[in-house]
């Protein structure tokens, strides 16, 4: 085998271990080689026991695992925080917001404690826990059933009662997301409430730190609105942010 296949095809290995699944059409594109090509070293290896075909691509044979929200809340401290203290600052008084679950969404909640004439509605235990002793927030919790390892509520009883409401904003979390394909997240319930609850607000704002953006560890999607605001850290790399700005997405590198 020539080494320039040797070591395209350890890149290809790197590459869906710690980016998630990927194409043939973007692996071709990637390494500048035929589609052709590229599905002779997926064919070699998964026969070397390197990683798994899928139709049209492939995955790591072990699979990102959704990390819980207790390992969550020690990543990225400083930039969530930044992120969020950006974002309370678009809140004003008297508005109704929505803050989806997440420890990002946790510090938002956590910097509006001290508001007044504010209402929260919210599917995450984080932010209940933040607002609970907040007297000048009145809260809503969209209950439903409880997904243990966010600690956020989806399903049916959580559609229902976002559906009696509107919202002047919307934060939302996600687990990777990409320009093209919107939010990646660890099952269809979660992107299909996140898709519900950016319908229901009039500004929309999607909030991660910079090791998330491209990111697509999962096999489940939301789509976003035409009009969003995606607002990232500062350790978020031009070329991350570029294919956002080129669809049109608003961009907020939050400073600490």
């Amino acid at each position: 085998m020539p080494r320039g296949s040797q070591e395209r095809r350890a890149a290809i290995v790197r590459l869906a271990t710690t980016s998630g699944p990927a194409s043939v059409e973007e692996l071709s594109e990637r390494f500048g080689v035929t589609a052709s090509t590229i599905r002779r070293d997926l064919a070699q290896l998964e026969s070397a026991g390197h990683l798994a075909r899928t139709y049209g691509g492939a995955m790591p044979l072990d699979p990102h695992q959704e990390s819980s929200l207790r390992q969550r809340s020690g990543e990225a401290h400083a930039a969530k925080h930044a992120i969020a203290a950006w974002a309370a600052r678009q809140v004003r008084p008297g508005e109704t917001v929505l803050l989806d679950s997440g420890t990002t969404t946790g510090a938002l909640a956590h910097a509006l404690r001290g508001a007044r004439d504010l209402t929260v509605a919210t599917t995450g235990l984080t932010v209940l826990q933040e607002l609970v002793n907040a007297d000048g927030v009145h809260v809503e919790c969209l209950g439903g059933t409880l997904r243990h390892v966010s600690q956020g509520f989806v399903g049916a009883l959580t559609e229902a009662a976002l559906s009696r409401m509107t919202f002047d904003r919307v934060f939302l979390g996600a687990d990777g997301v990409t320009a093209e394909q919107g939010i990646c997240e660890a099952d269809l319930q979660q992107t299909r409430l996140k898709e519900l609850m950016a319908q229901r607000a009039e500004h929309v704002y999607l909030l991660v730190h910079a090791a998330k953006l491209g990111r697509r560890p999962f096999h489940a999607w939301a789509q976003l609105p035409e009009r969003w605001t995606l607002v990232t850290d500062a350790e978020a790399v031009p070329a991350a942010i570029a294919p956002f700005r080129t669809r049109g997405v608003d961009v907020v590198v939050a400073e600490a």
